[in-house]
């Protein structure tokens, strides 16, 4: 089988797609996804799709970037075994340094080949069950209180189980934002915050504390993730539990956060790890350590959203899932793959591999380049 599945041909489409609404961050406005898909055929015939959403402020990564890089990729795995993930994995890490993003779309579009080729849908593949209720948060844009108030009525509304609140511009008026959002849905929805490396360290402790009335589940990347090293003394002062996110990219990060006792959370998203080769060593140290896990996303579509879900099943470390923006699209080009259904639950396909794919006439709208044997 590994010398059928011998990779024959590449092929790279730029993915654009306006959102509803500006998604807003402290690292700033979102209007529309600009994605990178990666179609990946065999000789034999099987065919694996991968997807990633580059974020200049957080991996250094454009579309543009990625079609670029993604070429000298696609040049060096034609003629290569698809089954050889690992050895495909280090070629790409050889070409070049870091270019995350780029190198879980091609990772992803990998293990959907060898899952196919096993007969197994991915989540197997990966060693998991389909085991659990994948239910996914949905997101509050940072802002005017009123705006966040009124989005955070509407989520709450829809039957999402947890708001997850966007923060980081400014400390004091984080706290009067999460005041008036925890007044209006009331004491028992859960909120989880995300600072997206906003504050200081000395605001992010005052913040935190201040914040500790409103029973707050969590609190992803307070600080700078360059100032990893004081995450820890953010942990200890905060009566809110941390989960770092920027700060942990690959499984070296996250072994770095482990030994420095820095956080109680990982988030752990394809685009920052290179792929999923990568995140389930993340998984294995965060097992060992006892610490538990959230699978997030950036914008991707259904797609690559997918890939998520079904690792999100690897392993019961992993006990929250952000995988909101998906539904933020103004339109949907997947066939197959996740189902979102009332109250932000998710239905994983059983089908094997991915089980999600853009379909030949929606491709053949999107700038793309090709490689072949």
């Amino acid at each position: 089988m590994m010398k059928q599945l011998t990779i024959d041909a590449i092929e790279l489409y730029k993915l654009s797609i306006p959102l509803k609404q500006p998604f807003i961050t402290s690292l700033g406005a979102d209007e529309v996804a600009n994605n990178l898909i990666v179609k990946i055929t065999t000789r034999v015939g099987i065919i694996g799709f991968g997807e990633c959403s580059p974020y200049m402020p957080i991996n250094g990564e454009s579309q543009e970037t990625c079609y670029i890089v993604g070429q000298y990729f696609a040049k060096a795995l034609l003629g290569k075994s698809a089954l050889d993930i690992e050895s495909c994995i280090h070629l790409m890490d050889k070409i070049i340094y870091k270019n995350t993003a780029v190198k879980s779309a091609f990772d992803m579009a990998l293990y959907d080949i060898a899952a196919q080729a096993a007969g197994q849908p991915l989540f197997a593949f990966l060693g998991g069950k389909n085991d659990k209720t994948i239910v996914t948060d949905y997101t509050v844009s940072v802002g005017d209180p009123a705006q966040m108030v009124k989005e955070a009525l509407q989520i709450q509304a829809e039957g999402y189980p947890a708001i997850k609140v966007k923060l980081g511009l400014d400390g004091k008026t984080d706290v009067e934002r999460m005041k008036a959002i925890r007044n209006a849905v009331g004491p028992d929805i859960p909120l989880r915050i995300d600072a997206n490396q906003g504050w200081e360290v000395a605001e992010a402790i005052e913040t935190l504390q201040a914040l500790a009335p409103l029973r707050i589940q969590h609190c992803e990347e307070p600080i700078a993730r360059w100032n990893f090293m004081q995450l820890s003394t953010v942990k200890k002062a905060s009566p809110i539990p941390i989960m770092a996110d920027e700060s942990c990219g690959d499984e070296h990060d996250a072994a770095t956060l482990i030994q420095l006792n820095a956080c109680q959370y990982m988030n752990i998203k394809l685009c920052k790890s290179g792929g999923l080769f990568k995140a389930l060593k993340i998984v294995k140290l965060a097992e060992t350590a006892q610490i538990q896990l959230q699978v997030g996303a950036m914008l991707e579509s259904r797609l690559a959203m997918s890939a998520f879900a079904h690792f999100a099943l690897c392993s019961p470390a992993i006990v929250h899932f952000d995988f909101d923006t998906a539904l933020m699209f103004r339109e949907d080009p997947v066939t197959g793959g996740i189902q979102y259904k009332e109250n932000g639950v998710i239905i994983v396909p059983e089908t094997p591999g991915l089980g999600a794919v853009i379909d030949d006439e929606r491709l053949s709208t999107m700038e793309h380049v090709t490689f072949k044997n």
